[in-house]
């Protein structure tokens, strides 16, 4: 018996109960699906991470003040004294693999404009941190060195304290207060959405640091260093040289704590990376449980085909049809019980991921490998599942098979 005569015997034999057939192949439908739409979840959720990381700037590397000072005495993050602007211009100067560096300043107060206020945070900088975060003016400039250097009172709008002050009016060359103190707006960048950990980059105004040092945040240090590589391979080499660079500087013995701690972009990105996938793996393994109870179903229902069928497989058995016949037919059948069940459950991933886009307004990325997979994986519990109920029709007795009634 061929291939193709067995496959047509195949068909036949699930066409006489369609219903049940139907019912069978629910349970692969829902696996598939499932671990198609569940996958493409996680897959948009590591491409929003990855993203997030990239918005950082190109090849970043981030220095902060540490919360332990030499001695044992911890404090705040960011509340260690010993960052300065030399630091920041000594790792320019004795670190060839870092191309920018820029201070950068923390400090949060009230903002009016007219009869519109909002509470935000205010990061104080030098225009090259715009450069870095490859960050550009959306309307209007950067504030220049000249206004770092004079500790001006002028500032640039992230795009959400625009639209909450401004709505739809120009803010350049407009007055806003922060604090008490009046500040022109030079510019408004462009929007960069969340960070990698959720926050509104928008939501943030940027002025000098001279200007948040002395006027907003009252401090004369600085509490983190953006920076910028030469190279993607620079970022992660430039690491040890700016810590023994830092180390040095601020005096720190061997055996004694840093008071700073150094990020690469690479590392943020492996980390987030990694968790993404754990979580696209979890994910996965949980919907591919449906795929097993389906696979389940498909050897119950075989199972009762056999013995339903007894009689019949005697009848083939004694006109010429032998063991590997019998048992390729069963096993055909439960192979496209699978694979029709498969191939509906890749289009119920496929609407359902779209639907999960649209209507939750989360992202997601339908992967061809994550459908592949899921296919061959359908097919694979056919076989693996069809297997012994139809080993079991091939062994029947043909004798005893045509006595069954």
């Amino acid at each position: 018996m061929d291939f193709v005569n067995t496959f047509r015997l195949a068909l036949l034999a699930l066409a006489r109960n369609k219903l049940r057939s139907a019912l069978t192949m629910l349970g692969i439908i829902i696996g598939v699906g499932a671990v198609i739409a569940t996958v493409s979840i996680g897959q948009g959720a590591e491409y929003l991470v990855q993203q997030g990381i990239q918005s950082m700037g190109t090849n970043a590397v981030f220095i902060a003040a540490g919360s332990n000072r030499p001695g044992g005495l911890r404090m705040g993050s960011w509340a260690i004294k010993t960052l300065t602007m030399d630091d920041v211009q000594a790792i320019l100067r004795e670190v060839p693999m870092i191309r920018e560096a820029a201070p950068a300043v923390m400090g949060r107060a009230q903002v009016v404009y007219q009869n519109q206020n909002w509470s935000t945070s205010i990061l104080g900088t030098t225009p090259n941190y715009f450069e870095i975060r490859s960050w550009p003016a959306q309307s209007g400039v950067a504030f220049s060195q000249e206004e770092v250097d004079l500790a001006e009172n002028v500032c640039v709008l992230g795009t959400t304290v625009a639209n909450f002050l401004f709505a739809n009016e120009n803010p350049v060359g407009k007055i806003i207060r922060i604090g008490t103190l009046p500040f022109r707006v030079d510019g408004v960048l462009e929007s960069k959405g969340q960070s990698v950990m959720g926050d509104d980059q928008d939501d943030r105004i940027f002025a000098p640091y001279t200007t948040v040092q002395k006027k907003i945040a009252g401090i004369t240090w600085i509490q983190f260093i953006n920076a910028s590589a030469v190279s993607p391979e620079a970022s992660q080499a430039a690491v040890q040289p700016i810590t023994a660079l830092l180390r040095e500087r601020h005096r720190i013995h061997p055996g004694e704590d840093d008071d700073f701690f150094v990020r690469t972009q690479s590392e943020v990105a492996d980390l987030a990376g990694q968790t993404s996938r754990v979580m696209t793996l979890l994910l996965g393994s949980v919907a591919s449980v449906s795929l097993l109870v389906g696979g389940i179903g498909i050897m119950n229902i075989m199972l009762v085909s056999v013995t339903e069928r007894t009689r019949e497989i005697g009848v083939r058995m004694a006109v010429g049809a032998t063991e590997q016949d019998v048992q390729s037919q069963f096993l055909i059948e439960a192979v496209t019980l699978s694979m029709v069940g498969g191939s509906i459950g890749i289009m119920v991933g496929l609407v359902g991921s779209s639907v999960i886009n649209k209507f939750l307004a989360w992202p997601t990325l339908i992967s061809p490998k994550a459908m592949l997979i899921a296919a061959m994986f359908s097919v694979a519990v056919g076989i693996f599942f069809g297997f012994y109920p139809a080993r079991k029709a091939a062994q029947l007795d043909p004798i005893e098979a045509l006595r069954y009634e």
